[in-house]
């Protein structure tokens, strides 16, 4: 009688050690910004439970510092939610290309996924598995989400860990310090560390571009507004890319066209891993 297979632990397979150790490269610029926020909630006149409890739950620097001055006002809550909802939009866009990969999973681990996802997880995870433009097949499926979950708790554990200190020691913390601006400059050096090529490079200036041009408009749309522009340019520079020119009889140069580059959703912020 044959024994049932048994998979390994998500925390017990080798891509879960990849994944957490590609996000500890870059999580000293998520503490930065963490410790900011945590410093922030406290500064607004939120308190040190509510601010704990919004670490926890909301889990999104950015839609967790568009918020607070509206906190600090007594705005209704509506617009709270509102303003939460337009920062955070990016994430409908993430979801769009995360979905070949978690599909199979049920509502509630997807909802886990969700709460557990960030920019830097995205991009990391596309650069990565982003040539799978169909998803991984049922033989990768669990090392794809296992390299996922050593990404996401690392980066969870670095930001909690920074806002709690943030939040706990925001009155010992000058702000003379620049500690906000440090965090900029170190994701500043990381995105650029992903750009690679002509596509990223161009894409790159045109969401800088973007978000420069409709800074004022409000809600910090102008986030949105990058994003969106970015993913859609590289999305079609590489969909130029890989189309058979006239006469290659289907690919360019005597090569298949899959050849010619990473997937679109990858090539939008950075290259397939080798």
């Amino acid at each position: 009688m044959s024994v049932p297979y048994e998979r390994t632990p998500l925390w017990r397979e080798p891509a879960f050690a990849r994944g957490a150790r590609e996000m500890a490269a870059v999580s000293l610029g998520m503490a930065a910004w963490g410790l900011v926020t945590g410093m922030a909630m406290v500064n607004s006149g939120l308190g040190v439970p509510l601010s704990v409890f919004m670490s926890l739950v909301v889990y999104a620097g950015s839609a967790q510092l568009a918020s607070l001055p509206l906190l600090a006002m007594g705005a209704p809550l509506w617009l709270i939610w509102a303003t939460a909802l337009c920062v955070n939009l990016r994430f409908v866009i993430f979801s769009a290309q995360w979905r070949p990969f978690f599909k199979h999973l049920s509502r509630p681990q997807r909802l886990w996924h969700g709460y557990l996802a960030t920019d830097m997880g995205y991009v990391l995870f596309m650069k990565r598995h982003g040539g799978l433009k169909d998803g991984p097949d049922e033989s990768t499926r669990h090392e794809v989400l296992a390299y996922f979950w050593g990404g996401a708790v690392m980066n969870w554990v670095a930001w909690q860990t920074a806002s709690m200190l943030g939040i706990f020691l925001a009155d010992s913390i000058p702000e003379h310090w620049g500690i906000g601006f440090a965090g900029t400059l170190a994701l500043l050096a990381l995105s650029c560390s992903l750009i690679t090529d002509r596509i990223t490079v161009m894409t790159a200036v045109v969401a800088g571009a973007a978000a420069l041009a409709a800074y004022a408009w409000p809600l910090r749309l102008n986030i949105v507004v990058a994003i969106a522009a970015g993913v859609a340019l590289g999305m079609v520079l590489d969909h130029q890319r890989k189309r058979p020119g006239p006469g290659d009889g289907g690919a360019r140069g005597g090569r298949a066209p899959d050849a010619q580059g990473p997937s679109a959703s990858a090539t939008a912020l950075g290259r397939d891993a080798p």
